[in-house]
């Protein structure tokens, strides 16, 4: 990869800088990079090794097969996903679908949801709810009013259901 900035010599210094969502990405050899006052390990520093690990990821990402694909709705890159993380529009899933695959399998084990799923309540059990709950009114009211036998059957009453 060739300087950015001089064109002339190999790159050895990659920045890249993330602004809200845009990501910038500038390749400098390392007589630019000290130029603009950015110490390299060639620069009399020791070497950095999670420089080296981040350089080598970089690298690798670099070389992905298909990130020249592109989203014919949209335009957006395999690249430009693999930069941000987010697709572009929903046409994406179905233009890079072999690589998210890839990307799900190794994240999850599995291309498949296997969670959990809604059920909708059963209606008995609803009503029966909304009994015993209409009958504890009830029954809170009849003791304010001191009305005790009526107060005693409703309490046998929510016994029963419960």
């Amino acid at each position: 990869m060739i300087c950015d900035q001089c064109r002339e010599n190999d790159a050895t210094v990659h920045l890249t800088q993330i602004v809200e969502q845009a990501v910038t990405q500038l390749h400098l050899c390392e007589r630019c990079a000290a130029e603009r006052g950015i110490e390299t390990a060639g620069s009399g520093g020791e070497k950095n090794p999670l420089g080296d690990f981040l350089q080598a990821v970089q690298q690798q990402t670099a070389q992905y097969p298909g990130d020249a694909a592109r989203c014919a709705y949209c335009g957006t890159s395999l690249r430009d996903f693999r930069a941000s993380g987010r697709v572009g529009c929903s046409q994406c899933y179905g233009a890079f679908e072999q690589s998210l695959r890839e990307l799900l399998r190794r994240v999850h084990g599995s291309t498949r949801h296997q969670g959990w799923s809604y059920l909708p309540a059963d209606p008995e059990i609803v009503t029966r709810e909304i009994t015993l709950q209409q009958l504890r009114e009830k029954l809170h009211r009849a003791v304010q009013d001191e009305a005790f036998e009526m107060a005693a059957s409703l309490r046998d009453q929510i016994r029963g259901l419960e």
